[in-house]
């Protein structure tokens, strides 16, 4: 059993412990913190059911399986706190996500990584194309708060239509994507497929494959898992937050995605420090995408349905965040080729995109 699996099992822990919490009312601060640690393992668990289904059912299945279930975690979170009417801190969470795959992910993949390898080198064409994917994505979050900074009046009917427009147009997008990356243009993501499987186990030793009816009943397991603590966490939130006299913001772009991104960082990882950039690349880039283009889409249609409305209107500050992030990461994977200090690069920015949420007034 790898110490990956060994420390994911003992943090489980944390779910009675957790659950008593909130039972016993130890308080906000304890409750937060105590769930978010409980749910750590189970976004681990939930991430390596998802990479074991996906060797056992080939890629085209497999690389749906990770399109559902790869930001699971994130979603069920932003769900239940967009259930519970905290609006704004689901808005962050979203800008917060895509700027801690980019940036922190992708930043720690490289430093680390670099500290082992002199340089690593991954599929420029990939990068590329979820380069120029993202820009789409920048574009749908900057696109409102520009009609809104742009226009003397602007009614938030209006802003609520726009929001489920470009909320349809980037699902369907997001669904060309996967026609593209499994069917159409397959082989651009064969290396990534084929670490995948080989850091799995599989291929010239002929090892067995994963069990197919265990890690379903994983996968279902840790999804139950983490909305159950999911409601936990959304609970005690907001109190901790203005305990610690954090806002909305801060809350929502730096300490929810720690939390609902914690397999991607140690996957990530590790596949880098194993000298495997396509995955951690595709990890982080994948995310982004997956965030931008399918999570923040459904939950504005979620929250129109449910009666808590939720638009695209990001503000000019977390629209110019993420641009930010987006420019960045193209312009350091735009040869294919990465180091430790590239990876200070990106965590830099992340470091100073943080400080700058956390000093931005209300």
């Amino acid at each position: 059993m790898s110490i990956k699996n060994i420390i994911s099992l003992g943090l489980l822990l944390f779910i009675p412990i957790s659950i008593a919490a909130e039972r016993l009312e130890w308080g906000a601060l304890t409750i937060f913190v105590l769930s978010a640690l409980a749910i750590v393992p189970l976004a681990i668990w939930l991430s390596t059911a998802t990479e074991e289904l996906a060797v056992v059912t080939g890629p085209t299945i497999g690389g749906l399986i990770n399109a559902v279930f790869g930001n699971a975690t994130e979603l069920i979170i932003a769900l239940v706190a967009l259930k519970a009417g905290l609006i704004d801190i689901v808005k962050a969470s979203i800008t917060g996500s895509i700027l801690a795959n980019l940036l922190l992910v992708l930043g720690l993949s490289m430093f680390f990584g670099g500290l082992r390898y002199k340089e690593q080198e991954f599929n420029q064409n990939v990068a590329g194309i979820n380069g120029s994917t993202m820009a789409l994505a920048v574009t749908a979050i900057v696109l409102p708060a520009m009609v809104i900074n742009t226009s003397n009046i602007v009614e938030p009917t209006a802003i609520s239509r726009l929001s489920l427009t470009v909320a349809v147009v980037m699902i369907v997008v997001y669904g060309l994507t996967l026609l593209f990356s499994l069917k159409t243009h397959s082989y651009l993501y064969d290396v990534g497929v084929s670490d995948q499987a080989g850091a799995h186990g599989e291929g010239e030793h002929g090892a067995e494959k994963p069990n197919l009816v265990l890690w379903i009943g994983v996968l279902l397991a840790a999804t139950i898992g983490v909305a159950v603590e999911s409601e936990i966490f959304v609970g005690a939130v907001e109190e901790t937050a203005n305990s610690l006299g954090l806002t909305d913001l801060f809350t929502g772009v730096i300490l929810l995605p720690l939390v609902g991104g914690a397999a991607e960082y140690v996957t990530a990882v590790r596949m880098a420090v194993k000298n495997n950039m396509d995955l951690s690349v595709s990890i982080a880039m994948g995310s982004s995408l997956l965030v931008a283009l399918l999570v923040a889409p459904i939950l504005v249609l979620i929250g129109y349905f449910i009666g808590q409305p939720m638009d695209l209107n990001f503000g000019p500050f977390e629209a110019i965040a993420v641009v930010i992030a987006v420019a960045v990461v193209n312009l350091i994977s735009q040869d294919g080729k990465s180091n430790w200090l590239e990876g200070v690069l990106l965590l830099s920015t992340f470091a100073i995109l943080g400080a700058s949420f956390f000093f931005h007034p209300v």
